[in-house]
């Protein structure tokens, strides 16, 4: 099958990904919802709010056009984050071609809804064929320098997990499939709560020892949460689990993480907020986690103090005496 590719959502993840799908050889249109910003990258070939370093291939077609976002594509790729896919699809979603399967690479829940990718991309467009997760530990900077990097294509349907393994078959990415479309997407969306609390480690220069805790107590309460939504417990062991949730811990270039260091240092969420130019997307998820483990009934102790930190005046040192005063037990 001969593919074309449709890109929504010009960020980071949208561009590295654009990058790859020529490289592979395939038409590419990119589209984002902000016409201005759109219309520089179609001049310049460059995103400086998101990308500053980075110069899109002059093979990708770029539009602001919504009527031209999805034309004559084989294979739609969601690059919006999970708070506003809905209202962006819902701009192009008459576009797509009937059948016409879905790629996402947002990690969250949406607020409210607490509906994964997948679930707000199958009640926006209705004529979309089956859906597929795009997920694992890649940070888009490395991404743009070509540097390897592994990633999870996971789908119910097995055909269409194939073909995106097949499209994003380069030099320096390395595609596995899953049909655990379930468990991929809440691990995306969890680990981002997590490193907040790791960036918060950073912050209160609670040292290595503590971040590496938080990480592995946090793997616990993803896992947890997954198992009882009905997941697959080797996701998170993977790629998309344990490995996808190490990068965004540690990586200097991690939004999450970087979000908790500037909170664990005293600063404001609102204030963080307006300096940066991207969506952190584990601090709306944040509430949903909080939501779903209400409703099946998990504890996520690190993630509740996350919680309290952003929305309940909970002082980051607080909320690690809370932890650390839990009463212990067996792993």
């Amino acid at each position: 099958m001969s593919e074309r590719i449709s890109i929504i959502g010009d960020g980071q993840m949208g561009l590295v990904l654009a990058d790859a799908l020529v490289h592979r050889g395939l038409p590419v249109t990119l589209w984002g919802p902000f016409p201005e910003i759109v219309e520089h990258l179609h001049q310049s070939r460059e995103n400086p709010g998101r990308m500053p370093e980075f110069r899109l291939d002059e093979a990708v077609s770029v539009t602001a056009d919504p009527a031209e976002a999805l034309l004559g594509c084989t294979l739609a790729v969601n690059a919006i984050p999970s708070q506003f896919i809905g209202k962006v699809w819902s701009q192009v979603a008459g576009g797509l071609p009937e059948g016409c399967s879905i790629v996402s690479v947002a990690k969250g829940v949406e607020n409210g809804t607490l509906r994964r990718p997948s679930e707000v991309l199958r009640d926006t467009v209705a004529n979309a064929g089956p859906i597929c997760a795009l997920s694992g530990p890649t940070i888009a900077t490395e991404l743009a320098a070509r540097q390897p990097a592994l990633m999870v294509a996971a789908s119910p349907d097995a055909a269409v997990a194939d073909r995106v393994q097949d499209c994003f078959d380069v030099p320096w990415l390395r595609i596995y499939t899953s049909r655990d479309l379930l468990g991929v997407e809440l691990a995306g969306a969890c680990k981002n709560v997590i490193a907040l609390a790791a960036g918060m480690c950073d912050g209160l220069e609670l040292g290595d020892n503590a971040k590496s805790a938080v990480l592995a107590r946090g793997l616990a309460e993803i896992t947890r949460l997954g198992l009882a939504m009905g997941a697959d417990a080797d996701t998170f062991q993977g790629i998309a689990g344990v490995g996808d949730l190490a990068t965004t811990c540690f990586s200097p270039h991690g939004r999450n993480r970087s979000c908790g260091e500037a909170i664990g240092r005293g600063e404001s969420l609102t204030a963080y907020e307006a300096r940066i130019d991207s969506v952190v997307e584990g601090v709306a998820t944040s509430r949903s986690v909080m939501a779903l483990a209400e409703q099946f009934g998990v504890e996520m102790p690190i993630a509740e103090a996350v919680h309290a930190v952003l929305f309940k005046d909970l002082s980051p040192r607080d909320g690690v005496e809370r932890l650390m005063h839990r009463q212990s037990g067996t792993e």
